[in-house]
């Protein structure tokens, strides 16, 4: 097996992949020609198409509602993993089981998690103890509290934590990059490619990378990425860093491309936007639950247009001359 098509691919563009295979079960010509261009845009995109033919395959489901449930519903998904019932859904289950589990398709972590929330769905969750969790789009942890720590087990995404008084254990968050010990207060974690993002906007934090016994104490107003064997930099806080808590995302001075990429983890399918107009920059508030308005915010202030052949596929690119 070629090792690049084991790589789990990202949440976004798996969402844009299920799309895409649902839509083509009775697409248009039109369809079919931009799924060819979604298709050869990014390798990304052509291994996460790859894989869900082998999800097919494995299932020995490829075509009728027995597929399209599947793909559709997560939370059946989730259901099937776990209670491991009757007939196809067992089928389903086992060999699902299987395939998650070496991520060929998503982290199995992600699914059966205590507490996770879709594409474009953000979610609080108030604990036993009192500390209050807001869970941002595509995010998944697990509660693991017992007589010696409370313990959040961030699987995927990006969480705010509010940590509550009054309990003498101490209050962790784990990711695969190391922990971070919270000094009763208010932060932020986050999983990025590079690492664990964190962002203290209350008091204090401890973190400790994964492979290295030192501990940093980052105070408010600070953030950091933690890998695996150190930390990097302590720089400031971004502004509006929680914004996404109020359902807006804040840049300042932003390149459109990171604006673009941040905007695409709230909605399915593929948003891109061209080299051309990756580089300008992008100062405002913008609302997460209507990317589609967050779009069209755009249009006044930049020389761009919004490309939108189908729902799932979107595309920021120069604006056409006037004539």
């Amino acid at each position: 097996m070629n090792p690049a098509s084991s790589k789990p691919v990202s949440a976004h563009v798996l969402d844009a992949a299920i799309a895409w295979q649902l839509t083509l079960d009775s697409s248009s010509p039109l369809e079919r020609e931009e799924f060819a261009k979604w298709h050869a845009a990014n390798e990304e995109h052509a291994r996460a198409w790859r894989q869900l033919g082998m999800l097919d395959q494995r299932f020995s489901v490829a075509n009728g509602p027995a597929r399209s449930a599947l793909l559709q519903s997560r939370e059946g998904i989730r259901r099937r993993v776990r209670k491991l019932g009757s007939g196809l859904a067992s089928v389903v289950a086992v060999v699902g089981l299987s395939l998650f589990a070496a991520e060929h398709y998503l982290p199995l972590d992600y699914w059966l998690a205590d507490q996770r929330t879709a594409t474009g769905e953000q979610r609080t969750v108030r604990l036993a103890d009192g500390t209050v969790i807001n869970l941002n789009t595509h995010s998944a942890v697990d509660v693991r509290f017992n007589e010696k720590q409370r313990l959040i087990v961030l699987q995927e995404g990006e969480i705010l934590i509010e940590t509550g008084h009054g309990d003498a254990r101490p209050f962790i968050v784990e990711t695969r990059e190391g922990r971070m010990r919270a000094l009763g207060t208010r932060f932020l974690v986050k999983r990025e490619e590079q690492g664990t993002r964190l962002s203290v906007l209350q008091s204090a934090v401890a973190a400790h990378p994964q492979s290295d016994p030192q501990e940093q104490i980052l105070r408010e107003g600070q953030q950091v990425l933690i890998r695996n064997n150190g930390l990097g930099a302590v720089v400031a806080l971004n502004p509006g860093a929680d914004a996404w808590t109020r359902g807006m995302l804040v840049v300042d001075n932003a390149r459109l491309e990171d604006l673009i990429h941040e905007l695409g983890r709230y909605r399915r399918g593929h948003l891109g936007i061209t080299p051309e107009v990756a580089d300008l920059r992008i100062t405002g508030s913008f609302p997460l639950h209507d990317t589609d308005k967050a779009l069209s915010a755009l249009l006044p202030t930049l020389p761009v247009q919004i490309e939108q052949h189908t729902p799932w596929w979107v595309t920021v690119a120069k604006a056409d001359p006037k004539p």
